[in-house]
């Protein structure tokens, strides 16, 4: 399977923009081909809503049929492992789409942080201490924080072999969602400015102020 693919066109960004779409590309890529109506189980979505978001996601290339299966009941698979889409495209309408993809992405987050939090006290207490959250500011330029970024994709591409091939997991290993967000914190009011750019040049001087001056005697 590829490591990513990219979407680069505002209706397929507007297309993946939708929670049990984003739900169903990632059942498949944890478990495997699925049929719409495994993934109506998996999902509590009927099994035509699942038919309908896995035409649209094959739409745009997101799955596709992976062979197989019994009469109508053919399994869908994902075409890659994770899905990339840039901060701002040339095309206003791609821009705008990836606000609400972002915030869809956001928002699915939120929900699945809230269910693993409300089934927190059924995990045993080796894994209560090791889940973290926490956050960290820094002060960094676009070219460190894009290092950041890269140092820690690097970081955890060191497991990734485990997520295909299950052999190599260790004893106990668990699927862990580890949430990776970075964004310029808004400016508050009563902290001092940011530093200013040095290869901007500083405003020209406040010129004094020009007093009136009297009237001339005529010639």
């Amino acid at each position: 399977m590829p490591d990513r693919i990219d979407l680069t066109d505002a209706r397929a960004l507007r297309a993946y923009a939708h929670p049990t779409r984003m739900e169903l590309v990632g059942l498949l890529r944890r478990h495997g081909p699925l049929t719409a109506t495994r993934a109506a189980e998996l999902t509590g979505e009927s099994v035509a809503g699942c038919s309908y978001h896995l035409r649209m996601l094959a739409k745009y290339g997101l799955v596709e049929q992976s062979g197989g299966g019994r009469g109508r009941e053919k399994p869908w698979r994902a075409t890659a492992r994770t899905t990339h889409w840039e901060a701002a495209y040339d095309d206003p309408a791609a821009t705008e789409a990836v606000g609400d993809l972002t915030m869809a992405q956001v928002e699915a987050y939120v929900r699945k942080l809230g269910a693993a939090l409300a089934d927190r006290h059924r995990l045993p207490r080796e894994w209560q201490a090791a889940e973290y959250s926490g956050d960290w500011s820094l002060y960094l330029t676009p070219e460190e924080l894009t290092g950041l970024t890269e140092e820690m994709t690097r970081l955890l591409s060191r497991y990734d072999d485990r997520f295909a091939d299950p052999a190599r997991r260790p004893e106990g290993a668990r699927l862990v969602s580890m949430l990776r967000l970075a964004f310029v914190a808004p400016q508050n009011p009563e902290e001092p400015p940011a530093a200013a750019d040095p290869a901007t040049p500083p405003p020209d001087p406040p010129q004094p102020a020009q007093l009136p001056q009297p009237p001339q005697p005529a010639p």
